[in-house]
């Protein structure tokens, strides 16, 4: 980590008012946000981190309460907005926020880690290539873009369906469908068992009881 930061630590071993450990800390954390932004140019990669931290530690004397962590996070989303205002034409602190985020997706969108690594974060003038492709994909990033989403769909469980939904009937609709089976089978006995004349009486019979106002 020595070799990582510009300045050297002072006689009680830190820099800027940080422990070197916190600077590690630091350092970690804006190398992975460039990893994030596949950034694999180990040379290029190493330059840009040690910028950013370069720009915290000329903050961190004043703000002591700051972590060295928290400075570089903030000067590393500074230092990209500002590259991408200048590539953009755009105000970093305009009334559009989301240049940032609207900034590091228009990158991978026109395949910047693929095509034009060496130009992030490098200032201007870049090729014009770069330029249009960079303002095309920021402006198909907009406030409209949005990721796809599934859309939850409900299980269909065929006859397990039909038979869950029977708990959803009111209670009287239950009631009936139950009689109905029951009588369904007392009839499928019956005429398994007797003659058909006899079957039609002891129907009757069983209306009687269950219905006493419908039969005269």
């Amino acid at each position: 980590m020595e070799s990582a930061v510009n300045n050297q630590p002072d006689i009680s071993g830190e820099i800027a008012g940080r422990s070197l450990e916190e600077w590690n800390a630091a350092y970690v954390k804006v190398e992975n946000y460039f990893h994030a932004l596949r950034i694999r140019n180990k040379p290029l990669l190493g330059r840009m981190v040690l910028r950013v931290l370069e720009r915290a530690q000329l903050r961190a004397p004043a703000e002591p309460q700051r972590s060295a962590t928290e400075l570089s996070a903030e000067e590393m989303d500074k230092f990209v907005t500002e590259w991408f205002a200048a590539v953009l034409q755009t105000s970093p602190t305009g009334t559009d926020q989301m240049l940032s985020t609207r900034g590091r997706l228009a990158l991978l969108l026109c395949d910047m880690p693929g095509k034009w690594q060496d130009q992030f974060l490098r200032p201007g003038p870049w090729p014009t290539e770069f330029v249009e492709a960079m303002r095309e994909t920021f402006f198909r990033a907009g406030p409209d873009f949005q990721l796809s989403k599934m859309v939850p769909r409900p299980l269909d469980l065929g006859p397990l369906t039909t038979l869950s939904n029977l708990g959803k009937l009111p209670y009287v609709r239950m009631i009936s469908v139950w009689l109905l089976y029951g009588l369904l089978l007392v009839l499928i006995f019956w005429l398994t068992h007797h003659s058909f004349d006899e079957v039609i009486e002891n129907v009757k019979v069983l209306l009687g009881k269950l219905f006493p106002f419908a039969v005269h």
